[in-house]
């Protein structure tokens, strides 16, 4: 599933190609791809100007202007496991399209933004302007989404752990997988990050001292900036809107390394079930 690095590319290679952009046609080729059904979705983006794009957590947003310069709403694409959002030509062929939205002509000819998603998981979702009902501020996946840890201090990333309790036994990984606690990490990253901060994932968020959870902070910081300069992790399905493969893959220290040699210490690295995903650790190098 794309994670924040992957959303954040998205994010920028998309804007310099949408933004200002009118949308002129909206095609829902697959229902079941957006929120609200297919022609309120038509009602609330068609016409609308793409004024920006943006990101949250693992949401990419896309912020509409509607006639007169006034708020139009927003677009949210939650990509989930294969969806993809790519900025394509006119008569280029998309892969498994799900829908399709034809922009206005900027001088530089017309542009196609298309959604993509081989296991449909992902959704589009329109949002209606302004703070009240059917904005995205009333969506409770928004609403609740944590803080950005690129966008906050060490001090603010210990206060997100403080309400589980200094001797809470909610173990390390599960924490930085919770979207309410902090948005934007998912499994790639937890486990690089730990690495770095010398973690098992396993680890009792209580148990793990003021100057610990620094250290991870100074990681999962370290390891997302890196990994957007790398335009991201390509694994099987992750491209950005241009259709290129980001690089991070190939920098892996901990995930989808298990049985391999740590490259710190070279004890072969194991995996174990946290939160219900696999997770790669090395035994020496972690600890709890």
């Amino acid at each position: 599933m794309p994670e924040l690095p992957e959303v954040e590319t998205i994010a920028r290679t998309l804007a310099g190609e949408v933004e200002s952009r009118l949308i002129l046609a909206v095609d829902v080729l697959d229902p079941s791809a957006v929120e609200p059904q297919a022609e309120a979705f038509r009602e609330l983006v068609l016409g609308r100007r793409i004024a920006a794009v943006g990101r949250r957590g693992k949401l990419l947003l896309l912020h509409l202007q509607a006639p007169g310069g006034h708020d139009g709403g927003t677009i949210a694409v939650h990509l989930r496991m294969t969806g993809r959002v790519l900025a394509l030509a006119p008569g280029e062929a998309p892969v498994r399209p799900r829908v399709i939205l034809t922009l206005s002509d900027r001088g530089n000819g017309g542009l196609q933004l298309v959604f993509s998603d081989v296991r449909r998981f992902g959704r589009m979702h329109a949002f209606a302007p302004g703070g009240g009902p059917g904005s995205i501020d009333r969506w409770p996946f928004y609403r609740d989404l944590g803080p950005e840890p690129l966008l906050i201090s060490a001090q603010d990333f210990r206060r997100c752990l403080a309400p589980c309790g200094k001797k809470s036994r909610a173990r390390i990984k599960a924490l930085l997988l919770d979207q309410t606690v902090m948005a934007g990490i998912g499994n790639i990253y937890a486990d690089e990050a730990l690495l770095r901060a010398g973690i098992r994932p396993d680890a009792a968020a209580g148990d793990l001292s003021a100057r610990r959870l620094e250290r991870l902070f100074a990681a999962i910081q370290a390891v997302l900036a890196q990994a957007i300069a790398e335009n991201g992790s390509s694994i099987r399905d992750y491209r950005d809107a241009h259709g290129d493969a980001g690089a991070f893959q190939n920098h892996f220290r901990a995930y989808g390394r298990a049985g391999q040699p740590c490259l710190d210490c070279g004890t072969p690295l194991r995996s174990m079930r946290v939160a219900g995903r696999t997770s790669t650790f090395c035994p020496r190098c972690q600890t709890a």
